[in-house]
């Protein structure tokens, strides 16, 4: 049965990973709630970095935890919970892949109905970040950035994730990966380079269209300039 996020009002939000696991190894539901709550992004991102699929990714998460449910009695203290979580959403993710699972397609909502007003929208008016040329602007960016980190070789997209989009330390990424932290730090150095050069090469593309003249808006020009010299409309335009 769902835990809704009400429930977890019972416990301390405050409360340390420690805590909460040995909680949670006694059988409270409401404090392994709070532990995928805090954890799933890192946990999620993890995933999607192995598996490159959102909902392959949110299958992995969801089995990876049932795993670490049944097992976190045997979580010690001495290590991080985060690290310990990472650790089975990588084996989890790395058996998939080895089951050769293809990614599946995520259905998009074609839901045309119209909208409430939604009072938010006036203040949207008077917050420029919040302006709909803007929030298509970094939707189109943070497209970019995951292709562009979905093509980064195997070996360097999970260090990524962890180190750069998770702010993890070399140290803690090292530990979860178990990689020498030189290790981490060449895989970290290679994989911003390669995203680098995807990154470069798209704005060079988008840069070429900027201001797009040709076609209609050329046409349009030269008829109206015709016209307005005094030429007939069966003057050539070309």
């Amino acid at each position: 049965m769902a835990i809704p996020s009400a429930a977890l009002g019972r416990l301390n939000p405050a409360l340390g990973d420690h805590h909460l696991a040995e909680r949670a190894a006694a059988g409270d539901g409401h404090a392994f709630a709070l532990i995928m709550r805090r954890h799933n992004r890192l946990l999620f991102r993890t995933a999607r970095s192995i598996l490159k699929s959102d909902v392959e990714a949110e299958d992995a998460l969801q089995e990876a935890y049932l795993r670490a449910w049944r097992s976190i009695g045997s979580f010690r203290s001495e290590a991080k919970l985060s690290t310990w979580l990472t650790r089975i959403v990588i084996n989890e993710s790395l058996m998939r892949l080895r089951r050769g699972r293809g990614a599946q397609v995520i259905p998009i909502d074609n839901n045309t109905g119209e909208l409430e007003h939604d009072p938010t929208e006036d203040r949207m008016e008077d917050d420029p970040d919040q302006q709909p040329e803007r929030v298509a602007m970094r939707a189109e960016l943070r497209r970019l950035m995951e292709a562009g980190i979905d093509e980064l070789p195997d070996a360097f997209r999970t260090v990524f994730i962890l180190r750069a989009v998770e702010e993890m330390s070399v140290e803690d990424v090292a530990v979860t990966l178990d990689l020498p932290e030189a290790t981490v730090r060449t895989r970290m150095f290679r994989a911003r380079g390669l995203l680098r050069e995807r990154l470069a090469r798209d704005i060079d593309l988008a840069m070429s269209d900027a201001f797009a003249f040709d076609g209609e808006r050329c046409d349009r020009i030269v008829a109206s300039v015709l016209r307005r010299a005094g030429f007939d409309d069966n003057t050539p335009t070309h």
